[in-house]
C-alpha cells in the first residue's frame, strides 16, 4: 500500500493541494512506498506567513524555557530511536546502525543548543563614560529556513533546526522529497515537546517551493546542504535577495598516507570511510593517497582483500556492512562514473558494477569499487561521485599528497595518517580544507565546535552548529545608555566619546 504522505504547517498534517506530488522509494525493492506532495508557490507563502505569526510567541519565551521544550524533544526521540531508525533506513537505504548513527548525531547539535542560556549572553561595559554604560545583546531574525539533502534525512534538519529555535527564531524545513517521513516525525515530536504550532513547519517541495524561500522577503536567512552547483545558486539567490546563507556543497576528501602508519588500521578505517552508507556522504573519504611505492603497493593489497569481503545487502539486514543507494539514479550514476575510470586508463581492481542481493533483485545496489594508479586529470578524481567508489592516488612523497589536497577544488574534509608528530602539526598547519583529521578518517567536528568546508565545498562566513550557528541565526543589537542624574554638562551637537 501506498503512504499519502502531507506537509506539517501550524501544528498539523496539512495535505498538499498543488496536485504536484513526487514518488518515495523503498530503495531495497525499487518499489514506490509513498507519495510526496510538492508545494506551489501559494502553499509555501502560506507556511511563511503562519511561521511568521507563531515567531513572537516563541521568542517571548525565556531561553531557559526554550531549553527546557529542547531538552522534552531529546529524551522523545531517544524513546522512538528505534523506530525512527527503522523509518530513516526504510527511506533512504542506510542500515540501521548507520541510521542510528544519523538521528544521534543531529541530537548531539540540540544537546548543544540546550545551552542557549549561556550562548545568548552578551557583553556589558559599566562605565563606558561618564554615567555611560554601553551592552550588547542577540536577538532572532525572525524566520528562517533549512534545506536539507537526502543523504542524512535525521542529522541535517536537526543542525539547522536546532539553533535556529534555541535563538528564537521560526523554523521552515524544506527536506529532501526522496526520504521526507523522519522529518515529518520530527515536527510531531517538537510539538509534543511543547514547542507553539507553527514554530517549525515542515513543507516538501521541489524547485518552485525552493525559489519561493529564497525570494520571499519574510525568510531571513537560508541554510543548504547538498550539490556544489545548487549550493552556490542557493548562496547568490538569497544573498541578492537580502538573507543570510550558508550553503554547503561537494568534496572530495583525501586521506594521506605516511609510510610510517600502521597499514592495517588505516586499511580498516578507510573501509568504513570510503564505503560506510553507500559513500553517500560529503565526508566520505573517496582518495586515498599512499606515500611512496611500496607504500601504496601494501596499502592497495590489504584495502583489496577488506573490500571482497564486505557484505552489501538490505538496509535492515543486521549483517549487512551498507545497504542500498537511494535512488536508480544513483546506481547509474555510479556505474557511469567506472566506467569513465575505465576509460581513462585508472586501474580497476574490484569492479561493484551488478551487484545483485538475493531477495533484492529490483533494489539499488552497487558493490564497492576500488580503483589504483588514479591520476589528478581523470574525472573520477577531480568529480564528487557519491557512491561507494575508493580511488587511489600514489604521491612520491609528503608535500605531493599535500600539495593534492590543497589544489583540489573542494575543501570539505582531509585526513592524515601518521605516528610522526611533526609531520601531523605541519599538515594540519597548512593544508587548505575546513575540517582536518589525524588518524581519525571522517574529521565531523563534535556539536560545540563548528562544522564547515573551504573553497567550493561552502559558501558563507559562518559554518553549521557551534558558535557560529548562535551567531548565525541572530542579530547583535548595542544599546549606549545614559542616565542624565548628576551629570553638569551637555553638548548635543557634538559626537559623543567616551572621555
Amino acid at each position: 500500500m501506498v503512504r499519502e504522505l502531507t506537509h506539517f504547517i501550524g501544528g498539523q498534517h496539512v495535505p498538499g493541494t498543488s496536485g504536484n506530488f513526487g514518488d518515495v522509494f523503498d530503495p531495497n525493492l525499487g518499489q514506490v512506498q509513498a507519495r510526496v506532495p510538492l508545494a506551489s508557490k501559494a502553499e509555501v507563502e502560506a507556511v511563511i506567513a503562519d511561521a511568521e505569526a507563531a515567531q513572537p510567541v516563541w521568542a517571548a519565551f525565556n531561553p531557559q524555557k526554550r531549553a527546557r521544550v529542547l531538552m522534552k524533544f531529546l529524551t522523545l526521540v531517544q524513546d522512538e530511536m528505534d523506530s525512527l531508525a527503522a523509518l530513516l533506513s526504510s527511506e533512504h537505504g542506510k542500515t540501521i546502525a548507520d541510521a542510528k548513527g544519523d538521528i544521534q548525531r543531529g541530537l548531539e547539535v540540540i544537546e548543544f543548543a540546550t545551552g542557549i542560556p549561556h550562548l545568548l549572553k552578551g557583553e556589558y561595559t559599566e562605565g563606558a563614560g561618564t554615567g555611560i554604560d554601553v551592552y550588547s545583546m542577540r536577538q532572532p531574525l525572525g524566520v528562517v529556513a533549512g534545506i536539507t539533502p537526502f543523504n542524512f534525512p535525521a542529522m541535517i534538519p536537526l543542525w539547522k533546526a536546532g539553533p535556529a529555535l534555541a535563538t528564537g527564531n521560526a523554523f521552515v524545513l524544506k527536506p529532501s522529497e526522496r526520504d521526507p517521513s523522519v522529518p515529518l516525525r520530527l515536527a510531531e515530536l517538537f510539538l509534543e515537546a511543547g514547542l507553539p504550532p507553527g514554530v517549525f513547519n515542515v513543507v516538501n517541495g521541489g524547485k518552485e517551493a525552493v525559489d519561493t524561500l529564497l525570494r520571499d522577503p519574510r525568510i531571513k536567512a537560508v541554510g543548504f546542504v547538498g550539490s556544489t552547483p545548487i549550493a552556490q545558486y542557493i548562496y547568490e539567490t538569497a544573498t541578492a535577495n537580502g538573507k543570510r546563507a550558508q550553503c554547503f556543497g561537494g568534496a572530495k576528501n583525501h586521506a594521506i598516507v605516511m609510510p610510517d602508519a600502521d597499514l592495517d588500521d588505516v586499511a580498516d578505517q578507510l573501509i568504513g570511510a570510503g564505503y560506510g552508507s553507500a559513500g553517500e556522504r560529503c565526508m566520505a573519504i573517496s582518495v586515498a593517497v599512499p606515500v611512496g611505492e611500496e607504500t601504496a603497493d601494501r596499502l592497495v593489497a590489504k584495502l583489496t582483500e577488506r573490500v571482497h569481503k564486505l557484505n552489501v545487502g538490505r538496509s535492515d539486514d543486521p549483517g549487512a556492512d551498507y545497504g542500498p543507494l537511494v535512488g536508480r539514479d544513483g546506481v547509474d550514476r555510479v556505474n557511469n562514473y567506472v566506467q569513465i575510470g575505465v576509460d581513462e586508463g585508472a586501474e580497476l581492481v574490484v569492479d561493484g558494477r551488478g551487484l545483485v542481493v538475493d531477495g533484492a533483485e529490483d533494489g539499488y545496489f552497487v558493490g564497492a569499487t576500488l580503483f589504483d594508479k588514479v591520476t589528478p586529470q581523470m574525472r573520477i578524481y577531480r568529480e564528487e561521485i557519491f557512491g561507494p567508489v575508493l580511488s587511489v592516488v600514489r604521491a612520491e612523497d609528503y608535500e605531493e599528497g599535500l600539495r593534492l589536497a590543497n589544489e583540489h577544488e573542494y575543501g570539505n574534509g582531509v585526513a592524515i595518517f601518521t605516528r610522526d608528530g611533526d609531520t601531523a602539526r605541519d599538515f594540519a598547519a597548512r593544508v587548505q580544507v575546513g575540517m582536518v583529521g589525524i588518524n581519525v578518517p571522517i574529521p565531523v567536528p563534535i556539536a560545540y565546535y563548528t562544522f564547515g568546508g573551504w573553497k567550493r565545498s561552502g559558501f558563507g562566513d559562518l559554518n553549521q552548529h557551534g558558535p557560529d550557528s548562535i551567531r548565525f541565526y541572530t542579530k547583535t543589537k548595542t544599546v549606549t545608555q545614559r542616565w542624565p542624574a548628576g551629570l553638569k554638562e551637555s553638548n548635543a551637537f557634538v559626537i559623543p566619546t567616551m572621555d
